[in-house]
């Protein structure tokens, strides 16, 4: 049985893929119409960047609601990311946009040392639990 709380951290960490594909997808408009950037291929290293963040975060949104160990560490790392953006956010004058970072992030946080969700993702790929 999935916990609830794991579903809660998947959604949140597909949400942050999707907002980094949109990211993704806007900058690349902004490249493909000739807006002006400093490095061309500077532009185009972060286009993929953020890319290949975006997929990575939904690879690991997925496989954690499989019950796979390995994603709670690429969550984690993600919402601790989240925080270093968030957190100056939220005191730098933007406090909307700084809370829509930081309260998902310390939510997602809490719930990956929940015992439940521990437990539901301690298995290796085609392993029994390891608990």
């Amino acid at each position: 049985m999935r916990p609830r709380a794991v579903v809660v951290i998947s959604v949140v960490v597909a949400l942050e893929a999707t907002a980094l594909l949109l990211a993704g997808v806007w900058y690349g408009t902004q490249l493909v119409t000739g807006a002006p950037v400093l490095s061309f291929w500077g532009a185009v290293f972060t286009l993929c960047l953020l890319l290949a963040a975006s997929v990575w975060l939904f690879a690991v949104a997925r496989f954690l609601m499989r019950g796979f160990r390995w994603p709670r560490a690429g969550a984690l790392i993600a919402q601790l990311i989240v925080l270093t953006i968030g957190f100056p956010t939220l005191t730098g004058g933007y406090p909307l946009a700084g809370l829509a970072m930081v309260v998902p992030a310390v939510t997602a946080i809490v719930l990956l040392f929940d015992k439940r969700v521990i437990a539901f993702g301690s298995r290796a790929a085609g392993a029994p639990p390891a608990l």
